[in-house]
C-alpha cells in the first residue's frame, strides 16, 4: 500500500480591498501599473500635501498610534508599503539606536524621497515581502491597504515575517458613519485637497493622485471584513481603534 500525500488546505480566496475603479484603469493588472506609475510620478510632492493636509498633525498621531499598537525600544520593525517613510521616521525615533527599521514598497520614486539614514529600503510588495520567517517584532503598514492587490495574501505574508508575538499596526482612513460626515470628507479630499495640491504641487498628477485617494476610500472593504481578514491568516488580539471618526488603526498578536 503506497503512502497518498496529505490533503492541502486550499489557499485563501483574494481579498480585493475595492472593487476595480474603472475611471482610473480598466482592469488589475493595469491597478497595478497605475498605482506603481501615479505614485512614482508624484513623489516629490508626497510629503509637502500630506503636510497640509493633515494640518501639521500627521508625525504626531503616527507616533501616538505606533505606542498604542507596543511598539517599544529596541524592536525589529518591518514598515511596508514605507513610501516616503512618514511613519518609519516615528518608528525609528522609538526603537531607538538598539532598534532596526526596514521598509519595503513596490515604488521606487516614493522610496527615493524617503531620506531615513540606517533604514534600509527593501523593493518588494506585501503580498510577497522579502524578509525571511519569524523577523519582524513589529509590523506595520500605514494607508497603503486601499492599495493592496490582495488583503488576504498580504496579511499571510504579516503573520510570517513576524515572530512569535509580534504586533501588527495597519494604519487606515475610513469612510465615516454617518451621510453628513461622509459628505464633509468626500468634499475635503476630493475637492479642497486636490485644490491645495495644484496650488504647491510640482508634478502635473498630484491632485489626480489625492482625487483617486478618496474614491479608494469610498470604495474600500468596510473595518468589520478588515478584522475578520486579519483573524483568518491566524491573528489573535483583533481589535479597531478609531481616531476623529475616520483614522482606523487596526492592531493583531502572532499568537507564540
Amino acid at each position: 500500500m503506497t503512502d497518498q500525500p496529505l490533503p492541502q488546505p486550499a489557499p485563501p480566496a483574494v481579498l480585493r480591498p475595492h472593487l476595480p475603479l474603472t475611471d482610473y484603469y480598466p482592469d488589475e493588472p493595469a491597478r497595478q501599473r497605475f498605482v506603481r506609475s501615479i505614485f512614482d510620478d508624484t513623489a516629490a510632492d508626497y510629503d509637502r500635501i500630506e503636510h497640509v493636509m493633515a494640518l501639521g498633525s500627521g508625525p504626531w498621531y503616527r507616533r501616538q498610534a505606533l505606542q498604542r499598537a507596543g511598539l517599544a525600544a529596541g524592536a525589529q520593525v518591518l514598515d511596508v508599503g514605507i513610501g516616503t517613510g512618514l511613519v518609519a521616521r516615528e518608528a525609528l525615533a522609538l526603537v531607538g539606536p538598539q532598534g532596526r527599521v526596514v521598509g519595503v514598497d513596490p515604488s521606487p520614486g516614493m522610496m527615493g524621497q524617503a531620506h531615513l539614514p540606517g533604514v534600509e529600503l527593501l523593493a518588494g510588495r506585501a503580498e510577497a515581502l522579502p524578509r525571511s520567517d519569524a523577523s519582524a517584532d513589529f509590523l506595520s503598514m500605514g494607508y497603503a491597504l486601499r492599495h493592496l492587490a490582495d488583503l488576504a495574501a498580504a496579511l499571510a505574508e504579516f503573520h510570517r515575517v513576524l515572530k512569535p508575538g509580534g504586533r501588527l499596526l495597519i494604519l487606515e482612513i475610513t469612510r465615516p458613519q454617518g451621510r453628513i460626515a461622509t459628505l464633509l470628507l468626500k468634499t475635503y479630499m476630493r475637492a479642497v485637497v486636490p485644490l491645495l495640491a495644484r496650488i504647491v504641487q510640482r508634478q502635473s498628477q498630484t491632485a489626480h493622485l489625492w482625487r483617486y485617494y478618496w474614491d479608494t476610500i469610498e470604495a474600500c472593504i468596510p473595518p468589520e471584513t478588515v478584522l475578520q481578514a486579519m483573524r483568518d491568516a491566524g491573528f489573535t488580539a483583533v481589535q479597531r481603534h478609531v481616531e476623529l471618526g475616520i483614522f482606523s488603526e487596526y492592531t493583531a498578536t502572532r499568537p507564540g
